[in-house]
């Protein structure tokens, strides 16, 4: 296994999205954005928060190139900024799961 390494720099950047993805309303908009570009209304929709509140958590998202966005017409539409963003997400909720499933089975 290779061993990983962080300087101050790249510690301090991924220390500010575990903390930007340690808001739950923020991690539902983040997996909302996982598969496909959505618009903020949709988003709103799924997560079931304003398209206001939906807005801000999306430019902090952005601003820390978790999502990305493009422009059709009127609407803006957000999706994971890379594969490795959609990764850590899904491996985190698949392991998530796992906890809950083993810890189901032992009671």
């Amino acid at each position: 296994m290779t061993r990983v390494l962080l300087d101050e720099e790249r510690a301090a950047e991924l220390a500010e999205i575990f903390r930007l993805l340690g808001d739950a309303n923020r991690l539902r908009i983040a997996v909302a954005c996982l598969d496909q570009p959505l618009c903020v209304s949709d988003i709103a929709q799924q997560v079931g928060l304003s398209a206001s509140l939906v807005s801000h958590h999306l430019r902090l998202l952005r601003a820390a190139r978790f999502v990305r966005a493009h422009k059709e017409g009127k609407q803006v539409f957000y999706v994971s900024a890379d594969e490795q963003a959609r990764c850590v997400i899904k491996d985190m909720v698949s392991h998530v799961g796992a906890h809950r499933d083993a810890t189901d089975d032992e009671g």
